[in-house]
């Protein structure tokens, strides 16, 4: 069977009179039926009809014989393509039983159930054989058309399937190569990745803000067009419902004026059967909770801007840094809210000559460090901050683990990590301390295990006349 063509049928019914009548269907005699086309082509002047092989057919008397077949077929590599199954068979098993232990054998064979009568429904039996996509059904007395149209359709269904099985497989095969191949590849470059990874972390804490930058800027041309107008929108539809809910109760107030009971009566029953009282009292609430959706939204974009200061060049500048600590806050909410309750000491702050993006990543690192070393049990992350002289500090402290004494003059250098691997880096402090440094200032710790540790950052209010390039 190379060419996957299968005309095989097998005929599992207890009646002789049925097989009989099958083999006229399905096995005329190649002579008469060859004639006969050729008559109608002479007569008629059409083209002769292509050939179709013939099926070949196979009978069983009872569902046990019909396995066995089905069995041998498969032994011999010749297996059926379709089996017409009587539903009702006395001796033995039913349709049912027989399709099943047929189907166990061979799940790529296709199905006619025939039947004058069962004592199935058919979506029964459907559900009973999961056989919804390779089971049809015959009723009794059968037309001769029906079963060659069957028969010539579930056997090229049957051969497309079969086709598709072994495009498939091969397919799979072309994968399962490539896949090779690719592993061979991903194994010679292996060793060359292992020496460029440090440089490959560095580039990524690097370019960490500046693709959050990008993201802001994105996020808030895209979405800030059409906040506005929902938000605008939502304040005009508050001011209808005003202006529907004066009216719906001037229409209340008339109802005692119609005269008519039977149209006062039904304009009652409508307004309790929608509950007008409830929506009157309801849609202000949804308004409100609307707004204070797209408040959150707007608060959110705010936030990503100011974090990454999309909007200014990276250029030293006078900032608010009580601002990006805020606004670094909200960025890493999500990373803190299961973790830790935030407390805030805070204080007013004048406005400091820095590059505010840089010292927001500075915030970012050593509050997602502190959630970090908190262990399962919730804990709290305490931010202070104050004026000293010419200079601000900030302080982030957190209940977390605490740092061994043998660990706290390396934490700042690159790569240095507690951290079980693939948990970090190694970079964050170690970059924090770079940027802290451009800024003139200092950055320190102290902690204790099994108490805590506390991160101090110390920055000059103004720059000195040589200051660092930003870059």
């Amino acid at each position: 069977m190379d060419d996957l063509s299968n005309r095989r049928i097998l005929l599992i019914d207890d009646t002789p009179s049925i097989h009989d009548d099958f083999r006229k269907i399905l096995t005329p005699p190649a002579a008469d039926a060859n004639s006969l086309d050729d008559l109608e082509a002479q007569l008629f002047g059409a083209q002769a009809k292509p050939r179709q092989q013939p099926f070949e057919l196979d009978s069983a008397y009872g569902g046990q014989e019909g396995l066995n077949k089905v069995c041998q077929a498969l032994e011999q590599q010749r297996p059926y393509a379709l089996a017409f199954v009587d539903m009702r068979m006395p001796q033995g098993w039913d349709g049912a039983q027989t399709i099943e232990r047929l189907w166990q054998e061979d799940p790529r064979l296709q199905v006619v159930v025939c039947t004058a009568y069962s004592d199935y429904s058919w979506e029964d039996l459907l559900e009973r054989l999961q056989g919804h996509n390779r089971l049809l059904i015959l009723k009794k007395p059968f037309d001769n058309i029906e079963v060659q149209q069957m028969a010539s359709t579930l056997t090229s269904k049957w051969e497309m399937t079969a086709r598709a099985l072994l495009q498939m497989h091969h397919l799979e095969d072309l994968v399962e190569q490539r896949t090779e191949d690719l592993r061979q590849a991903g194994a010679a470059l292996q060793q060359e990745i292992d020496e460029r990874k440090q440089l490959e972390n560095q580039l990524v804490q690097s370019e960490k803000l500046a693709s959050l930058g990008q993201l802001a800027a994105g996020v808030a041309h895209e979405i800030n067009n059409p906040i506005g107008f929902v938000a605008s929108n939502l304040g005009s539809l508050a001011g209808y419902l005003e202006q529907i809910s004066q009216l719906l109760t001037a229409y209340r107030q008339s109802e005692e004026a119609i005269a008519a009971p039977e149209l006062r009566k039904r304009l009652q029953s409508l307004r309790e059967s929608i509950d007008l009282d409830f929506l009157q009292e309801d849609i202000p609430l949804l308004i409100k909770e609307s707004k204070d959706g797209i408040g959150r939204v707007e608060q959110i974009v705010k936030d990503l801007k100011n974090f990454s200061r999309v909007d200014s060049d990276q250029h030293w500048q006078m900032a608010d840094l009580q601002q990006g600590i805020d606004s670094t806050l909200n960025i890493v909410a999500s990373e803190l809210k299961y973790k830790a309750d935030l407390i805030k000491h805070y204080q007013p702050l004048p406005e400091i000559e820095c590059l505010p993006s840089q010292l927001n990543q500075v915030v970012m690192n050593l509050v997602i460090n502190a959630a970090q070393a908190i262990g399962p049990e919730r804990g709290t992350i305490t931010l202070s901050n104050g004026v000293a002289g010419d200079r601000v500090w900030l302080e982030v402290s957190d209940s977390g683990c605490g740092i061994d004494e043998q660990h706290l003059q390396k934490i700042f250098d690159p790569f240095f990590t507690t951290k079980p691997v693939g948990q970090g880096t190694g970079l964050g402090l170690s970059l924090s301390y770079g940027i802290v440094k451009k800024h003139g200032g200092q950055i320190s710790v102290r902690s204790q295990l099994g108490v805590g540790s506390t991160f101090r950052v110390e920055l000059p209010i103004r720059q000195g006349p040589h200051r660092p390039d930003p870059a």
